[in-house]
């Protein structure tokens, strides 16, 4: 889904709570890798791997200029011989560590990952929960957004929506709003750059 239509599904959703729901999620996202610095994770289950998101929070990290949205895509099923972006397996959850944020992407409740996450809320990572939005992983996340079978929208589309407004507002720095010089110099940076490695 391209900015154009991600543009005009806002437009469709205005009123509802999902656009409220998914920027401020997005802004727990940003705010989690960028304060911390340690990267971003992004997992989801056997069945179900968000690789898609990975795709988009890769161009939104590009486009914005905000590099620590950029994911590290584990993959339950990743083989040696996968390009390197597509072979990193589930033990890389177990080294995860302090400063690191792990973003679980799953439909239903994850019960074979569950341990895992677990383990890295343990170790000092951030959980962040999109999904089912119910359950041990819910509990277990610093921060849900939860998209329960039979709402308006599928997981597919917050997940749109959730990686536009991550790259939002990337302009804002701690120490309070860039300049107009520096955030013209950092959009004809990022305009001018090569396209990002496609997925």
């Amino acid at each position: 889904m391209d900015a154009v239509r991600v543009a005009l599904l806002r437009e469709v959703l205005a009123g509802t709570e999902w656009l409220g729901a998914t920027r401020r999620f997005a802004g727990v996202l940003r705010g989690s890798v960028v304060a911390h610095g340690g990267g971003l994770l992004l997992v989801g289950t056997p069945e179900y791997e968000p690789w898609h998101l990975a795709a988009h929070l890769v161009d939104e990290a590009a486009w914005s200029g905000t590099p620590e949205l950029a994911p590290t895509l584990v993959r339950h099923h990743a083989r040696p011989s996968d390009p390197a972006h597509l072979a990193v397996g589930p033990g890389r959850l177990a080294a995860a560590r302090r400063g690191e944020t792990l973003l679980v992407v799953a439909p239903e409740e994850p019960a074979p990952l569950l341990e895992r996450v677990h383990a890295a809320r343990r170790a000092g990572v951030t959980v962040l929960a999109l999904g089912a939005g119910t359950g041990e992983l819910a509990a277990m996340a610093h921060d849900t957004l939860a998209v329960p079978d039979g709402t308006e929208l599928d997981l597919d589309t917050v997940q749109h929506l959730v990686s536009a407004a991550a790259g939002e507002d990337a302009g804002v720095s701690p120490r309070g709003r860039r300049g107009l010089r520096e955030r013209l110099s950092r959009l004809t940076d990022a305009l001018t750059a090569p396209p990002p490695t496609p997925w």
